[in-house]
């Protein structure tokens, strides 16, 4: 005796599941907030620089640099985090002390800063004098930084070298500010910023880890 086994025809009224994509990854980007902070705070701080210069005087433009420029030191906060999440300087202990120095210095200027825009400071005092003096230490340190990035060579492509461009600001802009007046430096300011830090915040938001 044969024994046939006829399968079942396929039902046309049932719908086969959809083919389930590949997951994005929820952390391709862990720096991307960082990076847009980065971006936003050196453009607008740039923009500030262009339509009012480097030496604000007055109420408003007080408050205003204090805005801009704030922002763009909370930007530098962030960098210095992503910094010391990818062992950017290197992965020994000096290499760490650096960074959180660093981030001292940008914690007193924040403060600097903060001060000049409400109008508590007066720098014919020596308190407030010192004070301010945390302002340009802490750019001549992002600068060192940046030197130090290329020489260690764990960021790659232009994210190795574009921190010192950027970090160049202080170098650049502080010199051209004493020999061509607060004009001529909010120009350069302006651009340095853009093509430096501006583009830095970028490279920041896009990479991976």
């Amino acid at each position: 005796m044969t024994i046939e086994h006829t399968p079942a025809p396929a039902r046309s009224d049932v719908r086969r599941p959809a083919a389930t994509t590949a997951p994005t990854r929820p952390h391709a980007r862990p720096f991307y907030k960082r990076g847009m902070l980065i971006t936003i705070g050196a453009v607008a701080w740039g923009i500030n620089s262009l339509v009012l210069g480097t030496d604000p005087s007055g109420a408003f433009e007080e408050a205003m640099s204090s805005l801009t420029s704030g922002t763009f030191q909370l930007g530098l906060l962030g960098l210095l985090t992503v910094l010391f999440a990818t062992k950017a300087l290197g992965d020994g202990r000096l290499a760490r002390f650096f960074i959180r120095f660093e981030a001292g210095l940008l914690f007193f200027a924040i403060g600097s800063t903060v001060a000049d825009g409400i109008g508590a400071s007066n720098l014919d005092q020596p308190g407030w004098a010192m004070l301010d003096m945390f302002w340009p230490l802490s750019m001549l340190g992002m600068f060192f930084i940046g030197i130090r990035i290329a020489i260690a060579g764990r960021w790659h492509g232009k994210a190795r070298f574009w921190p010192l461009i950027a970090e160049s600001w202080g170098p650049i802009v502080v010199p051209t500010f004493g020999l061509f007046g607060s004009s001529v430096a909010g120009v350069v300011s302006f651009v340095h910023l853009c093509v430096g830090y501006g583009v830095l915040g970028q490279i920041v938001a896009r990479k991976e880890g």
